[in-house]
C-alpha cells in the first residue's frame, strides 16, 4: 500500500481533486453526502488563500485509491480541536484488513493538534474510532432553516 498526503502547498489540480471526491461518494455509502458537498469540503482542505485549510490522505494499491481521509482545519484551537475529520471511506473490498486503522494512525501522525469527528451511532467505524482513544464528550444538536 502507498500513501500521499495532500495538503495546499501541492496545488493539487482539478482532476486529482474530482478522483478523491469521486472515490469518496462511491465509498461512504449511506453515511456519505452529496458529490459537490465532497467536492467543497476538499477545496477548503486544500486551500491556501484563504480559509484554514487541512490536509488529505490518500491510499493506494497498484495505482488505484483503497483509502482516503479529508482533515479540515478550525481555526479554533484551545476552544475546539483544532481539526475535524471530516470523511474517511475505505474501498469496499479493503475493508476488514486494518486499513481503516492504518489510515487514522497516518492522521494523528499528520495533524497538528487535536481531531474531533461526528459519526452516527449505527455507523460500525464507531468501534475503531472508539478503540483509536475518540471519546464522545458532547451530545451535538443543529437547528437548521
Amino acid at each position: 500500500m502507498e500513501y500521499t498526503f495532500f495538503t495546499p502547498a501541492d496545488h493539487v489540480p482539478g482532476n486529482k481533486r474530482e478522483e478523491i471526491a469521486g472515490f469518496l461518494y462511491e465509498h461512504l455509502d449511506q453515511f456519505g453526502d452529496e458529490y459537490q458537498y465532497i467536492m467543497n469540503c476538499i477545496n477548503f482542505a486544500l486551500d491556501d488563500k484563504e480559509k484554514f485549510g487541512g490536509f488529505i490522505l490518500v491510499s493506494r494499491e497498484n495505482s488505484a485509491i483503497t483509502g482516503a481521509v479529508v482533515i479540515n482545519k478550525t481555526g479554533m484551537g484551545g476552544y475546539i480541536p483544532d481539526n475535524i475529520l471530516v470523511y474517511i471511506a475505505v474501498h469496499k473490498d479493503h475493508r476488514g484488513k486494518g486499513l481503516g486503522k492504518e489510515l487514522m494512525l497516518k492522521t494523528f501522525d499528520k495533524a497538528e493538534g487535536d481531531i474531533k469527528l461526528h459519526v452516527e451511532p449505527e455507523n460500525p467505524a464507531r468501534f475503531l474510532y472508539e478503540k483509536l482513544g475518540f471519546t464522545s464528550k458532547y451530545l451535538e444538536m443543529r437547528w437548521s432553516r
